[in-house]
């Protein structure tokens, strides 16, 4: 149903170099560029991330409560994209690890706040590898 998202930037070029760092080390790329947003995503036939300077032209500002979480395929490319954001100057929010050790349901995810300070979770859900993690803080 989700089509895509978007969060705001004050400097879409800062913000670009970010997502494509951050998404390239997970084998996403850009597929979309205009003057005002940048999206990225596995295909278009695929929900997409987007970020965009705001449309009424005031400033972008992050929203308290305000989350956009982005499912990965294994637990290895949530500790990755968490690691890389970190590394690029985004605050952490909550490290790698089980949320929830429900079996099959296993909830495996990681916070941070990108670099206008939007919250971003990584996370997976089944069982893999390190399902022995004590669960680590909700984000």
């Amino acid at each position: 149903m989700i089509g895509y998202t978007t969060v705001g930037t004050n400097d879409l070029q800062r913000a670009m170099a970010f997502y494509d760092a951050l998404f390239g080390s997970v084998g996403i790329r850009r597929l979309l560029e205009l003057p005002h947003i940048a999206a990225w995503g596995a295909s278009w036939s695929k929900p997409m991330f987007g970020v965009a300077k705001p449309f009424n032209g005031g400033p972008a500002t992050s929203g308290n409560g305000a989350m956009v979480a982005m499912g990965q395929r294994t637990r290895e490319k949530v500790r990755r994209l968490h690691g890389k954001a970190i590394e690029m100057g985004g605050v952490d929010e909550g490290p790698p690890g089980l949320r929830s050790a429900d079996g099959s349901q296993a909830f495996y995810a990681a916070y941070v706040r990108d670099l206008d300070g939007n919250k971003l979770c990584f996370y997976c859900v089944g069982p893999g590898e390190g399902d022995t993690e004590t669960a680590a803080r909700t984000g």
